[in-house]
C-alpha cells in the first residue's frame, strides 16, 4: 500500500516535504556526480560533453538544496497542538503547517482558520514577531485581491482556542453564505500561494 501525498495546508505537510526534498536533492547530486564520473571514465579527461551535462545538472540540484534547507528549518504543527485545537476548529476552513517567508523574517504558523474575512492563526514559535507576521499576511492578502481581510495570530494556545470559540459565535450570527464561502476560498488560495 503506497503512502498518500500530503497536500499543502494539511497536517504533516512539512514533515513529508523535509523527507521528499532531502531525497530529491541527494538523487539530483548523485545523477550529476555519476555523469561526471562516467565522462571521465569513458574519455580519460574531464573535458567532455558529459561534464557539461553534469554541470547543468547541478542547477536543479542547487535549487532543490535551497528548497531542502527551507523545509529543514521549518517546523510543523505538533501533535499536542493539533489535538487541542481539533475540538474548536471543526467546521472551519483549516490550514496546518504554514510557513511564510519575507525578506526580513520567516513566520511559522502551525494552524490557521478562515471564516468570512477573518484569518485566525496559532504559532508555536514563541520567538516569532506576531505583529510583523500579521502585517505581512494582511499586505499579501490585500495585494492578492482580498479586500478587508483581518489577520490575527496568537502564540498562546488557550487564547487561540478562545478566539476560535468567539469566531464560532460570530458564525451563528452569520452573513450571506455564498459571499462568505467565496471570500474564504479566495483567502485560502492566497495563503496557500504564499506559503512554503
Amino acid at each position: 500500500m503506497g503512502r498518500k501525498r500530503v497536500a499543502k495546508g494539511q497536517y504533516g505537510y512539512i514533515k513529508q516535504q523535509k523527507i521528499w526534498a532531502s531525497v530529491r536533492t541527494i538523487f539530483l547530486y548523485a545523477v550529476s556526480l555519476s555523469l561526471f564520473g562516467i565522462g571521465i571514465w569513458e574519455t580519460g579527461s574531464k573535458e567532455n560533453l558529459l561534464t557539461v551535462v553534469a554541470i547543468l545538472g547541478c542547477l536543479p540540484a542547487g535549487r532543490s538544496t535551497v528548497n531542502m534547507v527551507m523545509f529543514l528549518r521549518a517546523e510543523g504543527c505538533s501533535g499536542e497542538a493539533k489535538e487541542k485545537i481539533g475540538g474548536y476548529a471543526g467546521g472551519f476552513m483549516e490550514l496546518y503547517d504554514m510557513f511564510f517567508t519575507s525578506y526580513e523574517k520567516n513566520y511559522q504558523v502551525s494552524h490557521m482558520v478562515v471564516k468570512d474575512h477573518i484569518v485566525c492563526g496559532y504559532s508555536e514559535n514563541k520567538k516569532m514577531d506576531i505583529q510583523a507576521c500579521e502585517k505581512h499576511l494582511a499586505a499579501h492578502l490585500k495585494q492578492g485581491g482580498c479586500k478587508g481581510a483581518a489577520v490575527k495570530i496568537y502564540d498562546d494556545i488557550e487564547k487561540y482556542c478562545e478566539g476560535l470559540k468567539n469566531l464560532r459565535t460570530q458564525e451563528k450570527q452569520g452573513s450571506a453564505e455564498g459571499e462568505a464561502k467565496k471570500a474564504e476560498t479566495e483567502i485560502l488560495e492566497n495563503l496557500l500561494a504564499i506559503a512554503l
